[in-house]
């Protein structure tokens, strides 16, 4: 019997790398509050905020692996950069890490059907390009920034302001693949199937 397994977001990027795995999942985001949560410091507030989107979707789905993620940017100058509410905003946190290195911290947390917890982090350094006025506007323009920690994506356009990156690409996505991998491995989830 096949496993059940739940992605808790409603990120595109997450769902096509799990899609990439060749494994069968369904995906029902989390709609848990994270602005309210108290933990500020990043790697421990990427953590946190993971399980407790999984936590919130296996209320509904007791049965079911459940995958929960979460993905903040620290800007060199120690700002924590979370989902821009604005435009402004948004523009802001562009120029902050402009010529500068951010890091990106991806939480993540396997929820099994016996109600066990994996959980893990997988942090990044991002080197961006030193961004014109003329680049920031074209960026906030592709309306690209709209529900991304730090107001970038490292995909599509958004690789042409990034010089580097040190760590793993699919964990600044937002699904740090190679975790997940040794999460379920630990977890007892097989996700390589046999051909």
């Amino acid at each position: 019997m096949r496993e059940k397994i739940i992605l808790a977001s409603a990120s595109p990027q997450r769902k096509r790398l799990l899609e990439s795995l060749g494994i069968s999942f369904d995906v029902f985001p989390s709609t848990f509050d994270e602005d309210g949560h108290p933990v500020r410091e990043p790697m421990k507030r990427a953590q946190i905020l993971a399980e407790k989107k999984a936590e919130h979707v296996r209320q509904a789905h007791p049965d079911a692996w459940i995958i929960g993620c979460d993905t903040l940017v620290v800007a060199s100058t120690g700002a924590l950069l979370e989902k821009p509410h604005d435009r402004q905003e948004a523009a802001e946190m562009l120029r902050l890490q402009s010529g500068g290195v951010s890091i990106v911290h991806s939480g993540l947390c396997l929820l099994s059907p016996r109600g066990e917890s994996f959980t893990g982090l997988s942090s990044s350094k991002v080197t961006f390009k030193k961004l014109s006025d003329e680049e920031v506007e074209w960026w906030m323009e592709t309306g690209l920034w709209k529900d991304r920690s730090g107001a970038f994506q490292i995909d599509g356009l958004g690789q042409l302001m990034i010089e580097r990156i040190d760590g793993d690409w699919t964990g600044v996505v937002g699904l740090p693949v190679f975790l997940l991998g040794e999460l379920a491995k630990e977890a007892g989830l097989r996700l390589m199937s046999e051909k």
